[in-house]
């Protein structure tokens, strides 16, 4: 049988199972379109465009749970992660099915780059299919360190992943579920980029992603998944696919924080491949303090809403909805920042805050259903954002208030006074504006993270009134 035609076969066998599993798991169905990616050929010309966002499910049930096939023609189901010794090093949630792309990357290479917050000496790595509409084949997976933040590796760092009791290179992963990868033993700097490769040999269903990377990746033709030359990877990429997590086994880890929110903490506005989210720069003051044997992962989601469901616009699931399995189920979580309710007011409409408070007191209650302690943010200023108007203005006090009131969180840190213009407090300060009165700077998203009281966040838990 020619290569050629045993492709074809696989990607008819692959869409069988996708019939079968259509009854089974729930799907997100392609965005409309055709990418700057695809039209180019070049993946990653153009900006980055409008609110992105992220979902974690699409049940509601949390990866790895529920009704499934019964695993015969899937051999290497999808699974959950675990905490036990583990410590996340980097997430991000996957934000839907990545438009113009209904059929995946077949025949690509996908080497992914991402940013550690703490080191260690093994790694495993998490797949999500959650928005896929078929069965997602990986035929081949690595992980490596980057050499210089290209898609180079460090010599000596590539290190094949496997999947599965019988440690298969490949992994088959259902619509809606994630596989995470066995642990291979790599010694991970902190504070350094790794490179995650997937090879997709086959047309499959859509592709789960992460739109506002703020971060290059690549793409190359072929199976080039363990290249330590960076050189086949001539197509450039702004988002994350297919990975959502990176863990760390660390024997001095005390534990991972998480940062909920929305593309305010997702570091929309922050400069390009420099790692200047306001959580990039909460992990660089650990690190240098006594709270270094802590990661810090970022779930923030543009566009993302308390209350609303926005997944259709790939803007997430609600946080109230999203919060059990982009925060909970994130491995030894220490501790939860909650930084969302923007978006409720920008394009949920919300007229009143009350509702806005109630969502964020769910959050709350969830986290402290499993001990954990969550500080919050007030609302940021947006006075000089196209979407303002004087009705938002006073919801967002009314939320704002109540938060300062201290019945919604275990403590807050107020960045609406840190990145407040003092001579027009409905507005970001110049020097913290990244240029459309919404997201910050890197100098706002500086200020934020040292506003953040890290014997406080990472304290004993006080239960908030609800």
């Amino acid at each position: 049988m020619t290569r050629q035609r045993g492709l074809a076969v696989f990607a008819a066998m692959i869409a069988v199972v996708g019939l079968v599993c259509a009854g089974i798991f729930v799907g997100l169905g392609p965005g409309r379109g055709v990418t700057d990616e695809v039209a180019s050929g070049l993946l990653g010309h153009g900006d980055e465009g409008s609110t992105s966002v992220a979902v974690d499910g699409t049940d509601g049930r949390a990866p790895g749970s529920g009704a499934a096939a019964d695993g015969q023609d899937l051999p290497h189901r999808a699974a959950p992660a675990a905490s036990g010794a583990w410590t996340g090093t980097w997430a991000a949630g996957p934000v839907g099915a990545e438009p113009g792309l209904p059929h995946g990357l077949p025949g690509r290479s996908i080497r992914n780059i991402v940013h550690t917050s703490i080191g260690g000496t093994a790694a495993r790595v998490t797949v999500s299919n959650l928005y896929g509409t078929a069965p997602l084949y990986v035929a081949h997976a690595s992980v490596a360190v980057a050499a210089d933040g290209g898609p180079t590796a460090v010599p000596g760092t590539m290190r094949r992943l496997s999947f599965g009791d019988t440690r298969s290179a490949s992994v088959i992963v259902p619509v809606g579920r994630q596989a995470v990868s066995l642990p291979v033993a790599l010694g991970v700097p902190a504070d350094a980029d790794l490179l995650l490769t997937l090879y997709t040999p086959a047309p499959g269903g859509a592709v789960t992603y992460h739109a506002f990377a703020r971060q290059t990746s690549y793409l190359a033709q072929g199976d080039r998944t363990e290249d330590t030359s960076g050189a086949a990877y001539a197509a450039r990429s702004f988002h994350w696919r297919y990975v959502t997590a990176v863990d760390v086994s660390n024997r001095d880890a005390a534990g991972t924080v998480v940062a909920f929110g929305d593309s305010i903490t997702d570091g929309i506005g922050s400069t390009l491949d420099r790692n200047r989210r306001w959580p990039d720069f909460l992990a660089s003051r650990m690190r240098q303090g006594s709270y270094g044997r802590y990661g810090v992962v970022d779930e923030g989601i543009g566009g993302n809403q308390v209350l609303r469901d926005a997944s259709a616009k790939r803007n997430g699931r609600s946080g109230v909805v999203r919060f059990g399995d982009d925060a909970l189920a994130r491995p030894g979580v220490r501790a939860v920042f909650v930084d969302l309710g923007v978006n409720d007011i920008l394009h949920g409409h919300q007229l009143s805050g009350a509702p806005i408070v109630a969502g964020l007191k769910n959050i709350v209650r969830q986290a402290h259903a499993h001990d954990l302690r969550v500080v919050g943010s007030t609302l940021t200023p947006f006075g000089s954002h196209a979407g303002y108007d004087a009705t938002k203005e006073r919801v967002r006090d009314e939320v704002n208030a109540a938060i300062r009131a201290g019945g919604v969180f275990d403590s807050v840190v107020d960045f609406d006074r840190v990145l407040r213009d003092p001579y027009a407090p409905n507005r970001l300060a110049p020097a913290y504006d990244s240029g459309d009165g919404l997201h910050p700077s890197d100098a706002g998203y500086q200020a934020m993270a040292s506003a953040v009281d890290l014997r406080t966040l990472l304290g004993t838990r006080t239960p908030a009134a609800t």
